[in-house]
């Protein structure tokens, strides 16, 4: 395959995260969003999500999350809707605690691709302790609820996956999901880094990366079985085995290997473009990453303006813009 060529000004983006709310009925202790946030807590409206996409020619794939719970924005289905009306692929991360009935059948209805659903444990003790809320229990019932009614009309999309972010902590109930996953009919479960900048529990003592230990790899092993045995694919971040997704590449600019800014943008609830989901998490300077507005410039003017042209440029050296500093250490590709 041949490598994509580095242009200063590569040709507009397909894929799309876009934030359709800055709020949530959660208090994790791993997400910026229970500390403060980044940006005030509101709603995607209508006018500002049209604004957004369609000021891009084409989507092949759109995210509809960011740092908040999508299902608490009532146009979300809406907004599958227009998209999938467009050609794109849609999904989004969830927590699911909002997955009523009335918001099971429209997800069905509008086409939502995708249902990614955060757990972060198998238990409902762990679940509260990271998690913030006590809701384990109803987030099962609805996924279970939503299988049945696919079930119903005959439907197979969303397709849904349990998400795990692995902990020192919780590590050793990822075993646990394969039942979980069985009950609500997912198609897999997914281990996800710890992203960490030092607050509640997103701290460098829970992650794992570079840093498994026997007694955690057992459990993944474990669960990697079970799995299998289920027909479940376990996934990783990084595109790659569990185990290995936790285990740090050669030492030299990881970085480098990044190619977000130039085939994907993600904006916040507030227009803001940034260069990729994982930079407000750990910058400690979130007016830097701020690479344009598209309330108030075109797609085109952020694209290819100075700001994301100086991004791709520092990316590609030994000093690369400071979120990315982090890549390989404090999260990873």
């Amino acid at each position: 395959m041949t490598p994509l060529p580095l242009s200063p000004d590569p040709p507009l983006p397909r894929s799309l995260y876009l934030e359709t709310t800055s709020r949530c009925n959660s208090l994790c202790e791993t997400c910026i969003l229970t500390f403060g946030g980044r940006e005030p807590q509101r709603d995607l409206r209508w006018d500002e999500f049209r604004r957004v996409v369609d000021q891009f020619p084409a989507l092949n794939r759109v995210l509809l999350h960011g740092i908040g719970e999508p299902l608490l924005n009532r146009d979300l289905p809406r907004m599958v809707a227009h998209l999938k009306a467009r050609g794109a692929e849609v999904l989004f991360n969830s927590n699911a605690i909002t997955l009523s009935g009335p918001a099971r059948r429209a997800l069905i209805d509008a086409g939502l691709d995708e249902l990614r659903v955060s757990l972060d444990g198998s238990t409902r003790a762990t679940y509260a302790r990271i998690r913030g809320v006590d809701a384990f229990d109803r987030v099962i019932d609805n996924l279970v609820e939503l299988a049945r009614l696919k079930a119903e009309l005959g439907a197979s999309r969303p397709s849904v996956s349990l998400w795990f972010t692995a902990l020192r902590d919780n590590i050793e109930e990822i075993p646990g999901l394969v039942p979980l996953a069985r009950r609500a009919s997912a198609t897999g479960i997914h281990l996800q880094r710890l992203v960490y900048n030092g607050l509640g529990m997103a701290t460098h003592e829970q992650s794992l990366y570079g840093r498994l230990q026997e007694r955690e790899a057992a459990a993944i092993r474990e669960a990697e079985a079970a799995a299998r045995v289920e027909g479940l694919h376990f996934s990783a971040s990084g595109a790659t085995a569990p185990e290995v997704s936790l285990t740090p590449a050669p030492a030299g600019q990881p970085w480098s290997a990044c190619r977000r800014p130039w085939t994907l943008a993600y904006v916040t609830v507030s227009g803001n473009v940034l260069p990729c989901c994982i930079a407000p998490w750990i910058t400690g300077h979130y007016d830097g990453i701020i690479l344009g507005n598209l309330y108030r410039q075109s797609l085109e003017e952020v694209w290819w303006g100075k700001r994301y042209a100086d991004f791709r440029r520092d990316l590609q050296t030994t000093e690369p813009p400071e979120p990315c500093r982090g890549c390989g250490v404090k999260w990873s590709l």
